[in-house]
This record gives C-alpha cells, structure tokens and sequence, in this order.
C-alpha cells in the first residue's frame, strides 16, 4: 500500500543552521527526498551553535562542560559526554513534591532552561497541578512523564518553542495520515482525558483540538484534567496505603478526595470505554471521523462493540491514529491492526515514533517503519556509550539531539533500543534513517534496572548529577 500524499511544493529543501524553523515551510517530501548525508554537517553545525549558546545560559549544561572538560564541540563525539540521560529530568529531591516546596523545586528546574524561573511568581501554590500552571502563565510549556520509575521527569519546554513544534508535529500526521491537520478538520475521539500535565495530554491538548476543528469536535472519555499531583505520588500513597498509614502522609483532604474518585473512576472505565465508543458508532454513522487510543483501547472498542452487536459505518477518508502498545494485554489477536481495521471499516492506522524529551516524531511509512526528520540528530551508542558507525543496519541505544530545543540543552540519551537502517532506501520512497518496527526498553529487558554508561568520565557524569540534585 502506497503512503498516501498530497500535492506539495518539491523544490530542494534549504537547509540552513540559521533557521532550523524553517527547514519545513515546503512539507516533509523535500526532506525525505534527501539522505542523512546531505544535511549532517548542517545538523552538527545547529548542535555547535547550541552549546555555544547554552553554554552561559543553562548552568547544568555549564557544569557539565566543565565537569568532563569540553569547551568545543566540533562533532558528535566531542558532544555526546554533555548529553543528559533520563535521571536528569528528575533528579530532584523526592521530598520537594511531598513537602510542596515549589521554590526549590523551582530553582531545581531554573538551572535546566535559559529562562530565569526566579522571577516567576510563586505566591499561593498548594498543588503540583498550580506550580505547572502558574508556570505556563510565566512563558514555560512543561510537560512531565509519567513517573513509572516513582518519580516524574519534567521538561522545560517554553512557549516559544511551541511554534516549530507544531509545525512538525502536523507534518508527521500528515506523512503517516495522509490527510493535514491545518486546513482539513476531523472530529476526534480520544478514550482518555481531556488534558493536564502529562505530556501526552498536553501534546493531545495543543495539536488535536485544531486538527478536530474546535474543542466542540473532540470528544474525549473523561471532561477532567488528570491530576499531576496524583500521578507523582501514586507509587507513595499505595504504599502508604496498603501499611494502613495512609493518613500519616498528611496530604490535602481535597487530595485524597481526588484520589478515591480517580480509584472509582478507573473501576468504571471499561463501561465507560464501552458507552464512549457506542456513542462514536451510532452517533456519527456515516460521517467522517478521526479515531485515537492505544491498541489496547482501540482492541478492547472492537470486542465491546462485538458484544453488543453495534456494526460501525463511517465516511470514507476516517482513519486511526494510535500507539502505546497493547500494554501487557495478553489475550489480544497476533494482527490487531487487522482486527481494528476489519471491524471499524477504517484502511488507515497512522502512528508516529517519539518520546517527551524530543519535539521532532518520527512518522511510520507504509512499510511501517519510523522515518527521522532532519530536526532531530540520531546517534546509535554501543553498552559502553561509544558511538555506532552512521552507516549499514546497526542496533543499539538511541541518543537524539534536538535541534528545535532553543531555551534547553537538546542532548538526550534514551532508554530505547533501536536497529536503525543507515544507507539502504526505504521501499515507501522516503530517503534519510528509518527505524524498524520492533523498539524495546532497556528497563523491560534488564528486569527494570537501566544503567546508562557515560560517553566521558563517569566520575565527572556522577558528580554533575550531585550537582543538579542539590537545591
């Protein structure tokens, strides 16, 4: 099945270091229509650029350089000792979320962006959920994970990177969809909440009520926010909980509150699952719409709507967007692409690869393999953090560098591993790297423990993470 496109401009793509912004005024075909090796040195030229930047500005990244002794970067090599791994996103002290002391927790993240945090008013905070708002009013974007590991990273993205992000971001649905989010507006439903925090949601929030055509076209399961609050201390209360001293974590009554209905709230979500999708089904027979969910969801859709015997019909031009993986569901069919696709009448499943740390996703061609867009810089690293050789299939540990981060250092290491094809042509058309299919985490395959190897000195590494964990 041939990738669906629409008419574009196919001039050259000008890739200056200037403007990274502007790499994609002509669309994603111009990129994909050159190799990895006609844009590398402008990419390493953007990182150059950066440190040299950033090098004043973001005090973790100074310290860092100091620390394993860089004061140039000319090559990936020369960067890659200063690039963080995940612990740096949350390498604060866990009890500044218990304690809520949001003006250490604040001069914590101060030292991750170019912007000065201290000027930010922190006056009446009570809740993690007001510090992140009260920071999107200072000028930030912060989104957080979802803190499987007991603690929440946060990113200190700021609004004016939003801009560029978009921008990809619409490109990347539109090379795996087909179909552009800024002038042809789909309704949507999506199985989950209507924003927060999370990154995801936030990303959900930001891209998709456009692409709907208004936040009266996309529906979600639930109208609430999901609380940060209750996700950074989840892990905690269970704990606390199942030793019966729940009281003694001495939380907000309103917290707790929040927290038993959330508990409720989550006993219910298979009926709720069951009437949000019945409403898609019989509501909108025969109208063009855009689906959106795990394959968990999406595969737990179809079975309710089998039960129930409802036979979904919608416009030709619907199409799914998912991902998140199955989540451990055991029992669901080996192809359940084929199995969402057969009953919802819908040919098209698009999905994109990425991950909070990084603006720039990673589209899936009809090969179904990811392919990177030139505002990202994929580097393979061996176990001991040494760099794979940017040619032939290698697999490895990815590391990326952001070249659309221009108020934080864009240097990350992921707990990914990957087989990245270098040279070889993908059959969709699409020229540069692409990914293949099957990604891991390390944490999964080494029974949760995810020992990052530093590329320079790791004393010099574990000494900087002291730093950035004081407050």
């Amino acid at each position: 099945m041939a990738t669906v496109t629409q008419e574009r401009p196919s001039t050259p793509a000008n890739l200056s270091p200037d403007n990274v912004g502007s790499w994609m005024d002509d669309g994603y075909e111009p990129l994909f229509a050159l190799s990895h090796r006609d844009y590398y040195p402008v990419q390493v030229e953007v990182m150059r650029r950066r440190f040299e930047q950033f090098r004043e500005s973001v005090s973790a990244l100074d310290k860092l350089a100091k620390r394993q002794g860089v004061d140039r970067i000319d090559s990936v090599a020369d960067a890659l000792p200063l690039f963080f791994d995940h612990r740096v996103y949350k390498s604060y002290p866990a009890v500044l979320i218990e304690t809520r002391d949001f003006p250490k927790l604040t001069n914590w993240l101060n030292r991750l962006t170019t912007h000065d945090l201290t000027k930010a008013d922190l006056t009446g905070l009570k809740t993690l959920d007001d510090w992140l708002y009260r920071l999107d009013d200072f000028g930030m974007f912060i989104g957080h994970s979802t803190g499987t590991t007991g603690k929440l990273s946060f990113i200190p993205r700021s609004r004016s990177e939003i801009p560029n992000w978009t921008e990809v971001y619409q490109e990347a649905a539109r090379a795996t969809s087909g179909v552009d989010p800024r002038t042809d507006f789909v309704p949507t439903f999506f199985p989950g909440y209507r924003g927060g925090h999370h990154m995801m949601q936030k990303m959900l929030s930001l891209f998709n009520i456009p692409a709907a055509g208004g936040p009266e076209h996309y529906h979600t399961l639930y109208q609430s926010h999901v609380s940060s609050d209750l996700m950074s201390l989840a892990g905690r209360m269970q704990s606390a909980e199942d030793r019966g001293e729940l009281d003694k974590l001495g939380l907000d009554p309103d917290l707790l509150e929040a927290r038993e209905a959330m508990i409720a709230q989550a006993k219910r979500r298979p009926q709720d699952l069951e009437a949000f999708f019945t409403k898609l089904i019989e509501e909108y027979r025969g109208r063009r719409i855009k689906l959106g969910g795990t394959a968990a969801d999406l595969v737990r859709a179809v079975w309710a709507g089998q039960t129930r015997g409802l036979t979904p019909s919608f416009a030709p031009g619907s199409f799914i967007m998912s991902g998140g993986g199955l989540k451990g569901m055991k029992d669901a069919p080996a192809d359940w692409e084929g199995f969402v696709r057969d009953y919802f009448g819908i040919d098209k499943i698009g999905m994109v690869y990425g991950m909070s740390e990084v603006m720039s996703t990673s589209p899936r061609c009809s090969e179904g393999h990811y392919h990177f867009f030139p505002q990202v810089l994929p580097v393979l690293l061996d176990r001991d953090a040494n760099e794979l050789p940017r040619e032939g299939v290698q697999t490895g540990r990815l590391a990326l560098f952001d070249l659309l981060a221009e108020t934080y250092w864009g240097g990350f290491i992921s707990g990914d591993q990957i087989t990245i094809h270098w040279d070889e042509d993908c059959a969709c058309g699409w020229k540069g790297p692409y990914l293949e299919p099957t990604i891991s985490r390390f944490a999964e395959m080494e029974g949760g423990d995810d020992k990052i190897t530093c590329a320079g000195s790791q004393k010099a590494y574990d000494e900087f993470m002291d730093y950035v964990a004081q407050v």
